[in-house]
């Protein structure tokens, strides 16, 4: 290709982007980047580039992330092994304390510093700050894992005011100061709630939601959320999908106008998502596919 036409097809890009550009300035967008994503070759540099590009172009991205790799790695290290019940890692005094420290410490701070490369814009913020998030125990049996009991938005709004960029580690505090570690679908699915969110948006490892797990051609590229849950019922959607499936359904059923499940192994997956025509991965609405009027 000359570099007249390699030229020419990046204007065109960029100029089907410009009415998502002008559609989506200023509204919020929770993005949920999970702990797979994360380990090296994992995409985090083309993720910092994208988070800062939806910023530059007037989107207000708010990013939750996940660790469970990177907690499993070091309670490894440590001479603990993880134990899992029903998908939910049984966390004790010890493990919450490596969870913390993983999260907070490492996974939060890296992050921040790969956003942060290009410019002062992102914050790294817990659920412990500012009692953003409060927690209340799930299973006495699964130890110090909580559910989001509320959510606080104003220190998000605040950081949001001042043209930044939060960065949220999922461990929340119940009101005598307990802290839990919590599920990361289900706080960006409240975070996106409490924030009025115009998107949330699922990086995951796999592209999308499937009619046929085993058959990559039945992926849904739109969904309603009354027929979402007639999948979950007849269990199409299983296993680690759930607390995704349940965190979208719960915002788009509150005040969320979209969400999307997308695969955050693609170069820049957010992009396509979010500023071209077709789209990618799965998109979930309250009324289903004429719902957005748009594939973005």
């Amino acid at each position: 290709m000359s570099n007249t036409a390699a030229a020419a097809d990046t204007a065109a890009v960029l100029a089907q982007a410009l009415p998502y550009i002008q559609r989506f300035r200023n509204k919020v967008v929770v993005v949920k980047y999970g702990g797979n994503a994360m380990q090296p070759g994992g995409g985090a540099a083309e993720f910092a580039e994208d988070i800062v590009l939806m910023h530059s172009v007037g989107l207000k991205p708010v990013v939750v992330h996940g660790g469970g790799p990177q907690i499993t790695d070091m309670m490894s290290r440590l001479g603990k092994t993880a134990e899992f019940r029903n998908g939910l890692r049984v966390t004790d005094a010890e493990s919450l304390e490596i969870t913390r420290m993983v999260l907070v410490g490492k996974v939060n701070r890296e992050l921040v510093a790969d956003i942060n490369r290009h410019g002062p814009l992102a914050v790294g913020v817990s659920g412990e700050d500012a009692g953003l998030i409060t927690a209340s125990p799930r299973d006495p049996e699964l130890g110090f894992v909580g559910d989001v009991a509320s959510v606080n938005p104003s220190l998000l709004r605040r950081l949001l005011e001042q043209d930044l960029i939060p960065v949220i580690a999922t461990i929340g505090v119940d009101p005598d100061g307990q802290a839990y570690n919590i599920n990361a679908d289900t706080v960006a699915g409240a975070i996106a709630v409490a924030l009025e969110s115009e998107k949330l948006v699922f990086l995951t490892d796999i592209e999308g939601l499937r009619r046929d797990v085993a058959d990559a051609a039945t992926l849904i590229s739109s969904i309603g959320a009354d027929e979402l849950r007639a999948l979950v019922a007849d269990g199409t959607v299983a296993s680690g999908m759930i607390p995704k499936v349940e965190a979208c359904l719960h915002a788009v059923e509150s005040s969320v106008r979209s969400a999307h499940l997308i695969d955050g192994r693609i170069d820049h997956v957010l992009l396509l998502e979010l500023f071209t025509d077709a789209g990618i991965g799965t998109m979930i609405t309250r009324d289903g596919p004429d719902a957005s009027g748009s594939a973005g």
